[in-house]
């Protein structure tokens, strides 16, 4: 929870990004997390208090996320109010989310590109895994109303606790958690 205030400290990597991107060498400013919607809106909320609005911001965004933690519920209408570009992520949750078997690969990828974002990558780890997503690209139908209902109907006993998202409830996907190096410059 931190990580917003040593992000906009003085010499912090706000300072830094902005300097890049005054001198040329970048032209977008964002940020990505995958743990708790807090972290997010706290990001959020230091930018603005100083004025400054980034430009994207990725996170999760599935069948599961709206009965846990959920950064749909808690950060998308806030980058939608303030035209930040959504990068919606982990859609299968690295396919942990399909072995709830309560929802399909495509119904998966289908539910996220409903969402107002602005992409969602997906993996594609193998070819066959690449046809299903161009397949459901292809053909994309955004989600009814009632479609997206039945479906968060289905999915709400499983995501309940967070069992399937495990980058929200696990350090199995944190670099930084199992590399404390990486934040030793940060410290001094």
């Amino acid at each position: 929870m931190e990580d917003a205030a040593r992000c906009f400290a003085e010499g912090g990597a706000i300072e830094a990004l902005l300097d890049a991107r005054k001198a040329g060498k970048l032209r977008f400013i964002g940020f990505t997390g995958h743990k708790d919607p807090a972290m997010h809106r706290a990001m959020l909320e230091a930018g603005f208090k100083r004025g400054f609005t980034f430009d994207t911001v990725q996170m999760p965004l599935n069948v599961m996320d709206p009965h846990f933690r959920s950064f749909e519920k808690e950060v998308l209408p806030v980058l939608v109010e303030h035209r930040i570009g959504v990068l919606g992520m982990k859609s299968m949750g690295d396919g942990i989310l399909l072995k709830s078997k309560v929802a399909s690969p495509q119904e998966c990828l289908r539910y996220a590109l409903s969402l107002p974002t602005s992409v969602v990558i997906t993996g594609c780890e193998s070819t066959d895994i690449l046809k299903q997503a161009i397949d459901v690209g292809t053909h994309f139908q955004p989600l009814t109303a009632e479609q997206k209902d039945a479906l968060l109907a289905r999915t709400a006993p499983m995501g309940r606790a967070g069992e399937y998202e495990l980058f929200k409830t696990s350090d199995r996907f944190d670099g930084t958690a199992k590399n404390p190096k990486w934040l030793e410059s940060a410290k001094l």
